[in-house]
Parts: structure tokens; C-alpha cells; sequence
């Protein structure tokens, strides 16, 4: 996967690509990327990505000749089709799902806005996604980018150091995840459930599940709410 990264500020994104998992990621060539500085694209003899909006109003908004002249420019190196994202809180709401479907990409373009918003243009003619990880606002859609890319980088073969991590993790199966415990099985009298302590890997699994549900049903009712449960699930939840 390649992904390119057009914003005016790389220096807010570029330390995400250099640590930990992603940093490794890279090393191992299951990923690369480029960060691009769309204001090095404006014809704008002052270097101008903004202007006033038509019709009045506060604030800036972006206009569409850099951010299109540069997505132009980074399709052209790589001879791709990608899927360009636009960072936004009017978008669709980030999720798991939405995750690993950019996983399966060979080319993610991310549009890191600034400013009161985007010329309409870019919307409606240029990106094939629009994308909100919360019903808030961010000073620019660098920090937004970020946490996107890490959620599906992470999902690349071979990134992770244990391949049966992410198919487990919260939101993957629908559910959240179980409770995870480690040494010591004794820690200030808090103590460690003893069915871990077991070995009777059958029924750990079955307890993991239980708890998966409880967990679940206590913290996002709305994901109850979507699941097909069966009656010995429902049970375990005292809605039967």
C-alpha cells in the first residue's frame, strides 16, 4: 500500500509515520508513504491555498486549484486510481468496518483541510470518501488522518506481530473485546479470575465470549442492538 498525505503541515503528521508500529511497518516494506505540502501546488503568485467565501461569512476557505493540481501530481507518479479521502466532521462516521475495507487498497490519497472548510468542488468532483472520526472539530484534518491511517495500517498483512490480533480486536467481531489479565495472578489482593488460570482452553474461550457480551451490553447497547443474538445469548444477557 501507498498512501499520500497532502496537507500544509506535514510536521503535524509526519512523527505518526515514524514511530512504532508504523515506523516498523515501513521498514518491512508493507507500506510507504509521502507527505505533500498542497501550498507548493497554488498558482497563486503569493503562494495563496485560501480565499474568501462567495456570498459572506467568517472565516477562509480552501480553494480547489492546489488541492486538485496536487492530487493530479501524486496519481501521475503512481499511475493509480486511489481512493481520495477527505478528513471532515461532516463525513461518514469512521469505523472498524470502514478500516479494513481501505485495508484491501494499493493507493489511499488523505486531504488534511484547514481553515472554515472546503470549496464544494473538491467534494463533489475529486474525493470518493468523506470521512469523520467524531461529531466534533478539529483545527485541521491532520490529527484525523492519523488516527485513520494507524487503523488500517495495522490491519496490513504481516504488521502485526501476532496475525490473530486484529481479527479479535473490539469492533472487528461486532462486539467488544473480553477482559485481558497478566502477571502477577495476585496483584493487592486483586486477583486474576481463576478460569484463566485453568489451561482448559474450551472453557476460557466460552468465558471470554460471556464476558465479550457483558462487556457489550454494559458499554454500547447499540451494538447489542445490531447483533442477530442467539437465545443462549440472549440469556446470558437476561433478555430472554
Amino acid at each position: 500500500m501507498h498512501i499520500d498525505v497532502l496537507t500544509l503541515f506535514p510536521e503535524m503528521i509526519s512523527g505518526v509515520f515514524d514511530a512504532s508500529i508504523l515506523k516498523k511497518a515501513q521498514q518491512n516494506e508493507k507500506f510507504s508513504y509521502n507527505l505533500v505540502n498542497f501550498r507548493d501546488y497554488s498558482t497563486n503568485k503569493h503562494m495563496k491555498v485560501d480565499d474568501y467565501p462567495y456570498g459572506g461569512g467568517a472565516g477562509m476557505v480552501l480553494t480547489p486549484q492546489p488541492v486538485f493540481d496536487a492530487v493530479d501530481a501524486v496519481i501521475s507518479v503512481k499511475q493509480t486510481k486511489p481512493r481520495v479521502i477527505l478528513m471532515s466532521p461532516q463525513g461518514e462516521p469512521y469505523n472498524q468496518q470502514k478500516a479494513e475495507e481501505l485495508s484491501q487498497e494499493d493507493h489511499l490519497v488523505f486531504i488534511c483541510g484547514h481553515y472554515e472548510g472546503y470549496d464544494e468542488r473538491i467534494r463533489e468532483h475529486l474525493v470518493t470518501d468523506e470521512i469523520s472520526i467524531g461529531d466534533y472539530v478539529l483545527t485541521g484534518g491532520e490529527l484525523a488522518a492519523a488516527v485513520v491511517i494507524d487503523s488500517i495500517v495495522r490491519l496490513l498483512p504481516d504488521v502485526l506481530g501476532n496475525k490473530a490480533s486484529a481479527p479479535k480486536d473490539s469492533f472487528s467481531t461486532g462486539l467488544l473485546e473480553h477482559p485481558h489479565y497478566t502477571r502477577p495472578a495476585d496483584f493487592r489482593g486483586m486477583k486474576v479470575p481463576d478460569i484463566l488460570l485453568s489451561g482448559d482452553h474450551a472453557k476460557i474461550a466460552e468465558w471470554r465470549r460471556i464476558e465479550s457480551l457483558k462487556r457489550t451490553c454494559e458499554r454500547r447497547q447499540d451494538l447489542i442492538d445490531e447483533q442477530d443474538l442467539s437465545d443462549e445469548a440472549k440469556q446470558i444477557l437476561g433478555k430472554k
